[in-house]
């Protein structure tokens, strides 16, 4: 019988939704979900970085792992971590001579700030570019194609992958911090449940209203009983077949049995002379 702690609660979505920005690696927090609630469907929904919030507040999606700062109070935030940020450079360029950048090393330098850039800089770096991509994409393309440098969060760079672009560690120039927003009046059990995850909270932490779903106990010695039957057998058939070697050993006892008059065993004497 499944008690009412294994149930989502009433006012929980029939499924999560969990949306996410580009960059962001969602992968291990859904392997654990569906391991521990694999009756409640986990739904991802990718979505452009400035749009978030915007799908949060609208419904489209329970929770979301984006990049900070998340404006206004009616969204809750949870810190999940910090990202290092790298310049994104032509692999033939002077910069890759160097394991880390220091970000001096870009004043001279024509460095590319989309609109969409995840980063907060007070004063940007390098030497403005007249037009400002539209999309942290568009400004890596430019990249590519010898037009300036761009500096964004290591995940970035590596999303948009080249083989022609390389990227270095920018030093001293501000981190994007990645973290768990969800609508603060839409705390459903499903999002505290995620935030157990994200936390670390083990699956048998008392924290969280919804239970995790145990998985099926096997039939205990079932896996045993079945290789050890063989064995059984061949142990049944074995002491049998002890008995039949020493039912067939009945011989050899008779001819062990030498002293005992076996036909064997008797000697016959020397005919006597008649006197």
């Amino acid at each position: 019988m499944t008690s009412t702690e294994d149930r989502p609660a009433a006012d929980a979505s029939p499924s999560f939704r969990l949306a996410f920005v580009p960059g962001v690696t969602p992968g291990k927090w859904v392997r654990i979900w569906q391991e521990r609630f694999p009756a409640v469907p986990l739904t991802l929904v990718q979505v452009p970085a400035p749009e978030a919030t915007a799908l949060l507040r609208a419904g489209g999606a329970d929770a979301a792992l984006l990049r900070m700062p998340v404006d206004g109070e009616d969204l809750s935030a949870i810190p999940l971590y910090t990202e290092t940020t790298v310049v994104v450079v032509p692999r033939d360029h002077l910069l890759t001579a160097v394991d880390e950048v220091p970000v001096g090393e870009l004043a001279e330098e024509l460095v590319l700030h989309p609109l969409d850039d995840p980063l907060e800089w007070e004063h940007p770096p390098g030497l403005p570019a007249i037009e400002r991509p539209a999309t942290t994409a568009d400004a890596i393309e430019l990249v590519a194609a010898g037009v300036g440098l761009v500096a964004v969060p290591q995940s970035l760079a590596r999303l948009h992958h080249r083989r022609d672009l390389t990227f270095r560690p920018l030093l001293d120039v501000p981190a994007s911090r990645v973290a768990l927003s969800w609508p603060e009046e839409h705390t459903t059990d499903l999002v505290d449940a995620f935030i157990g995850i994200v936390r670390g909270r083990t699956a048998n932490s008392t924290r969280g209203r919804l239970a995790a779903t145990p998985a099926p106990a096997k039939p205990k010695g079932k896996g045993a009983d079945a290789k050890s039957a063989p064995r059984k057998a061949a142990a049944k058939s074995g002491s049998g077949g002890k008995g039949a070697r020493g039912t067939t050993g009945g011989p050899k006892g008779t001819k062990g049995g030498k002293a005992s008059g076996g036909a064997k065993g008797a000697k016959r004497g020397k005919p006597r002379r008649r006197s």
